[in-house]
């Protein structure tokens, strides 16, 4: 659990250009729990809580953006909230694509290249076109890769991929046919910071393979009050950390050559 705090301590102060170094082009995911439970707590509808998640979504774009980060990879809709009732999976794709739509220009104007990653055999036609005029318009965005999960499963991915591996196993090819698995270009890095808010500790099926060496932080904050002083905490946290890849602390995840036997 973290709070609300400034981005930078003792161990980020320095230059603009130290700042910005921390936290330039990382691949960051994040959890977009608590909708419903916001919603319930006000005594609003379900539909309540989403909308106000879908503005969240657009300040934590935006601070993304400013803050200089890569990617950002939002999980909005797993395969498994197929199981929700059926209205309301009907306003949350409705609100997807409204939203889709709606924030066009400004990711036009903005730099930022949309993708969404998922199936697309089970989605709208309707939806499914607005989600390919969206990634052709906006792909020229070099500010912010932003990736939106829908009908996202990565055990579902993992076995697609398993199934289409042939010849010896890699890691490289594997991880190129998970990304055809999900309808995801080549080229996204592995998850730096993995976010998950409204105080639930679990990925939830979410980017397994790409989460191998992710920091994994958890906000207590629901979706809808998520604020960019929300994103700076966490990766304030992400910033303390000494991330070691298997390694010991001060080697940095490089692999150091066994010694030569005598």
């Amino acid at each position: 659990m973290i709070k609300s705090t400034s981005l930078y301590n003792e161990r980020t102060e320095g230059t603009a250009e130290a700042r910005a170094a921390t936290i330039s082009g990382l691949h960051v995911a994040i959890i977009m729990d608590g909708n419903g439970r916001w919603a319930s707590a006000r005594g609003l509808p379900r539909t309540a809580g989403h909308q106000a998640g879908a503005r969240a979504l657009r300040r934590t774009v935006e601070a993304a953006t400013e803050l200089g980060i890569g990617t950002l990879t939002l999980y909005a809709f797993s395969c498994d909230n197929w199981k929700r009732p059926p209205t309301e999976v009907a306003i949350l794709m409705q609100l997807f694509r409204t939203h889709l739509i709606s924030e066009l220009p400004r990711s036009v104007e903005n730099g930022i290249r949309v993708e969404v990653i998922g199936r697309r055999d089970r989605l709208d036609g309707v939806l499914a076109q607005s989600i390919n005029e969206v990634e052709h318009a906006t792909a020229a965005g070099s500010a912010l890769h932003l990736r939106i999960a829908v009908d996202y499963s990565a055990r579902d991915c993992i076995l697609r991929a398993a199934g289409a591996l042939e010849g010896p196993p890699s890691t490289e090819r594997f991880t190129l046919l998970l990304g055809e698995a999900m309808h995801a270009s080549a080229g996204a890095p592995d998850v730096d910071l993995l976010i998950r808010t409204g105080g639930e500790k679990r990925l939830s099926d979410f980017l397994l393979w790409e989460s191998a060496y992710a920091e994994l932080v958890f906000s207590e904050r629901m979706w809808p009050d998520f604020e960019r002083v929300d994103l700076e905490a966490a990766l304030g946290e992400f910033a303390r950390r000494e991330r070691r890849f298997g390694g010991l602390p001060g080697q940095n995840g490089n692999i150091v050559a066994p010694a030569q036997a005598v």
